[in-house]
């Protein structure tokens, strides 16, 4: 076998233009695949972390709540849920593993700014600003991400943070200075044409007068909140609006409203027992989360017969996720077999060129002594050495490109988003892929080269030695 790779080096070195040219194929291959592996990697990975440091790897819910719970939260609230939470926090197997445990109250409703005359449905979610700032921090795969407090943080319980496209709708631009956020030009005459249709002449002049001294903006946004008690009748609350913040869904910014816990619980429960929506767990790395699902689903049904719950992971929680995930690994899979394919006929068409300028010394060499199956041998080894040096040259090179890649400081805008983020390469560290590639790749070149060995060793020795 020695001697085979020894001829096989040799052979490939007679034509170093055709080899080269070979080698660049399969580079050129192996770096598509490893790029773009390292891309729907990366963007798996940052999908991820967005969803952790909002809500956690996993969430402790009342059975059926994620189904059925969101369209009436009260009727799915969790009692009692201090004392969850100080058994998770104080379990001695779950300690190592979590980060965080804080509740959360999700609920629905309408928001109103009545000074403007506007208002529209909203998602609440009423959370612990500190547990919120903490859970931000999370970033096991090392993305660029700026570490920011929670806005609510230090905040009176009344205090609120709305999506920038919520405070376009409920026209809190102005005390908010979010940008862009100009009031469109048909609302502005539909305005007018109501107080024209519905105002004395005197009350418009008087109007009039006082926004002409008026120049200085409101320095408060207030929002009042339309929500179902949990005695089923209507209840409204008033907060303070601290902050406009982006959320990266249009969807969701359009509607997003969060909360201090205590204030979401006073709309939701008034003076009775407040309760939760869902307890959210975030562990140090996310690895961890089938042994502590266990554990905690043991914790909750030796402890809390009487409740039932269930604890949901986030891929569960965010169906998009697996979506996502799934579109990558069939795209992923198309182009492997794809480039594989490339590689394969590349390969097989380099082989045949070559058996075909070798037939004398094949011929020469059968009359020698030489078995097929040495002849055989020798062709499989060159497409082997051309295989295992073209994929290692491809993975060195996908490495320096994901590199300089990672490096250039480029941005993109994902779909579904309307804030750009960095576009980065995971390619370093993702060892099983790359094994897998160059395995993969190495046994296409092999098979490549098969059958064009196989003809030529069943080359007739007189036809081989009087080939012109």
């Amino acid at each position: 076998m020695k001697q085979a790779l020894t001829l096989a080096l040799r052979n490939l070195q007679r034509n170093r233009r055709r080899s080269v040219t070979t080698l660049l194929a399969i580079v050129v291959g192996v770096c598509a695949i490893l790029l773009f592996g390292g891309f729907s990697k990366d963007i798996t990975l940052g999908m991820q972390t967005d969803i952790v440091r909002h809500s956690g790897h996993l969430q402790v819910q009342r059975r059926g709540y994620f189904a059925y719970g969101i369209g009436n939260p009260t009727a799915y609230g969790i009692r009692d849920y201090s004392k969850v939470i100080e058994v998770l926090r104080n379990d001695p197997v779950l300690r190592p593993m979590t980060l965080v445990v804080t509740p959360t109250l999700q609920l629905g409703g309408v928001a109103g700014n009545f000074d403007a005359g506007v208002s529209r449905t909203v998602y609440a979610e009423g959370t612990v600003p500190a547990d919120q700032t903490r859970m931000e921090a999370w970033n096991d795969y090392g993305f660029p991400l700026d570490r920011e407090a929670s806005p609510l943080q230090g905040t009176a319980d009344d205090a609120a943070v709305v999506g920038e496209g919520l405070a376009r709708v409920l026209q809190l631009c102005a005390p908010l200075h979010v940008k862009d956020c100009a009031m469109p030009q048909a609302l502005l005459d539909d305005r007018k044409q109501r107080e024209t249709d519905a105002a004395p002449a005197d009350l418009l002049a008087l109007a009039a007068a006082e926004a002409a001294s008026a120049t200085k903006a409101p320095s408060a946004a207030r929002i009042d909140m339309l929500a179902t008690s949990v005695h089923g009748a209507p209840n409204v609350g008033g907060f303070t609006v601290v902050k406009a913040e982006q959320q990266g869904v249009k969807e969701l910014d359009d509607i997003y409203l969060a909360l201090h816990l205590a204030g979401a619980q006073r709309l939701v429960y008034g003076a009775d027992e407040p309760r939760v929506t869902a307890i959210e767990v975030q562990l140090k790395h996310t690895g961890q989360l089938p042994a502590a699902q266990r554990r905690i689903e043991q914790l909750l049904a030796a402890q809390f017969p009487d409740q039932p719950m269930e604890v949901l992971d986030f891929a569960t929680l965010n169906p998009f996720y697996g979506q996502t995930n799934s579109m990558f690994d069939v795209i992923f899979g198309f182009v492997f077999v794809l480039i594989s394919a490339i590689v394969l006929f590349v390969i097989t068409n380099t082989m045949s060129t070559v058996v075909v300028e070798r037939t004398v010394e094949i011929g020469t060499l059968r009359a020698m002594g030489n078995r097929r199956s040495d002849i055989q041998r020798i062709f499989v080894c060159e497409g082997l050495l051309l295989g295992v040096f073209g994929t290692a040259a491809g993975v060195a090179v996908a490495l320096l490109l994901a590199a300089l890649i990672n490096r250039s400081g480029l941005t993109w805008t994902p779909p579904a988003r309307v804030d750009s983020i960095a576009l980065t390469v995971r390619v370093w560290g993702e060892w099983r892929p790359i094994a897998l590639t160059f395995a993969t790749l190495a046994c296409v070149a092999v098979l490549s080269a098969w059958w064009p060995a196989r003809r030529a060793a069943r080359l007739s020795i007189v036809d081989a030695l009087r080939h012109v």
